[in-house]
């Protein structure tokens, strides 16, 4: 083909597509349709920014149009602000002449940070609108937020520019102590039911000191933050028994995600550390939920960490990681655990009664109930298990054996369940499983189902149709359940009271 012919043609193809009105638009006909009339954005802590959420805008009409104005109602004063199609207007807030394509949708996200003064001091809901158009065609999606006041602890910025940290083995962690005479905070080793805390970091008990947690009170933590109680300080948790589902009297640690999607993921924050020696800690009433570690529980100073009444739920690595510790446990709960919902590992002291220990994570390698004698991380140094007494306990899960018990001769291994259920399919020659052994096994159930009421929900209650109805032993009894409910006679094994299940 000729050049000069080639060029006719082009000219003709260039006029053809200039003369196109594809990409024209209309105004908007007050006709927008919405993924959800109302967006609601959780629960945020005041002055802490929330989570994104989505708000799809669709055009199902056959034209492309233009939306005149995309504002929050309160202007350029909303504590909301958002994002059009990735686009952010005058300061996120207020978006002129949007085009939509015909059936075609927007991204609208939003996001908000509050302060608990600009919310509704009747019910502390924080509310504003997007408005689309105006006039006529006006329409409304509303946006609507809870503020919770809380009281926010996290490392400090240093004269050197430098953020504060701990430095504990050799491992600085970004932290800080907990000062009970802070300038701003007051007593911040006394934790109230008056407000919720948000911790940032790993707060830190000093040395010699105690801190204490009032029943009901909240304790929310960041990612990679947690509780450590150094040497010669203590943990006291107050808690005591609930009276209504809003658990008013329960001590609660979890994570800051504070939305539904988030309730159960596991790995949230890091953990509660009583390091080595630590000393004299109480714990009653007390529910840690979504943590890497539950509770850590170093070497004590030959005092004995108490847990009564208390839960651990969707621990990524442990419920509880026991290192030569010496533990009493009464009505414990423990479900779901990436590794194990107890370990006592490195010998210790270690007394469990009327406890659930459940693991249905999804792992053969994972346990309900892991003991042994030596060092994990070495696999060589040992120290003694004088004492692993499990009475009237329920050791289960989703796999055919939760219970591992790993001995090395170098040290003691003194162990004994005593009218417990256990899911084990450990070989019967290896005689650290021999269920027949009435010095390490007495009144043994064996791989049978406790038939518990949810453990997707942590809901370990059982019904008098599970085999752990009536089956323990009056001697090791605790007159209360894990709810104050009061046990009859045979009791139930388990940390909780049979109940009739809802239908």
């Amino acid at each position: 083909m000729r050049p000069f012919s080639l060029l006719i043609i082009l000219g003709i193809l260039f006029s053809i597509c200039s003369c196109r009105t594809d990409f024209s638009t209309v105004p908007n006909d007050g006709k927008l349709v919405f993924s959800k009339d109302t967006v609601f954005l959780d629960t945020v802590f005041s002055t802490i920014s929330s989570s994104t959420y989505l708000l799809k805008v669709y055009n199902h009409s056959k034209n492309d149009i233009t939306i005149p104005t995309i504002k929050l109602g309160k202007g350029i004063n909303s504590k909301y602000r958002m994002t059009v199609d990735g686009t952010q207007g005058e300061n996120n807030k207020i978006f002129n002449n949007v085009t939509l394509l015909a059936k075609d949708s927007l991204y609208v996200f939003i996001e908000t940070t509050p302060n608990i003064a600009d919310a509704n001091p009747n019910d502390f809901l924080y509310t504003d609108d997007i408005e689309f158009d105006s006039g006529t065609n006006l329409q409304k999606v509303a946006l609507l937020t809870l503020v919770k006041d809380a009281v926010l602890l996290y490392p400090k910025r240093l004269s050197n520019g430098k953020t504060e940290t701990v430095t504990f083995d050799n491992n600085e962690l970004s932290g800080f102590y907990l000062d009970e005479n802070d300038a701003v905070n007051g007593n911040e080793l006394h934790f109230t039911n008056q407000k919720p805390y948000v911790i940032y970091g790993y707060a830190t008990v000093p040395e010699g000191k105690k801190v204490v947690f009032d029943a009901g009170a909240r304790v929310y933590f960041h990612t990679n933050s947690g509780l450590i109680v150094a040497q010669s300080a203590s943990l006291e948790c107050n808690g005591s028994v609930s009276t209504t589902i809003k658990q008013e009297n329960e001590i609660i640690f979890e994570g800051d995600r504070l939305e539904p999607l988030y309730a159960n993921i596991p790995g949230q924050w890091a953990t509660i550390w009583l390091r080595e020696g630590s000393t004299a800690h109480k714990i009653n009433h007390l529910t840690i939920k979504n943590a890497t570690i539950g509770l850590r529980i170093d070497n004590q100073d030959n005092t004995t960490v108490s847990i009564k009444n208390s839960q651990i739920y969707n621990s990524s690595n442990y419920g509880i990681l026991a290192q030569n510790a010496k533990i009493e446990g009464e009505n414990l709960a423990i479900n779901t655990a990436g590794k194990a919902a107890l370990a006592c590992t490195y010998g210790g002291n270690y007394l469990f009664t009327h406890c659930t220990f459940n693991n249905n994570w999804n792992s053969s390698q994972q346990f309900a109930l892991s003991i042994n004698n030596y060092k994990t991380d070495t696999n060589s140094e040992t120290a003694n298990l004088t004492r692993a007494t499990f009475n009237n306990c329920i050791i289960y899960g989703g796999y055919s054996n939760e219970l591992n018990l790993d001995k090395k001769d170098a040290a003691t291994f003194e162990y004994q369940f005593n009218n417990c259920l256990i899911k084990s399919d450990a070989n019967s020659s290896n005689p650290l499983y021999n269920f027949n052994n009435n010095v390490r096994y007495n009144n043994i159930i064996l791989n049978q189902n406790p038939r518990f009421l949810s453990v997707q929900n942590n809901k370990l209650n059982i019904d008098n149709t599970s085999s752990a109805f009536a089956k323990g032993n009056p001697a090791y009894s605790i007159p209360l359940d894990i709810n104050g409910k009061t046990r009859t006679s045979p009791p139930d094994l388990g940390a909780y009271q049979s109940m009739v299940f809802p239908k």
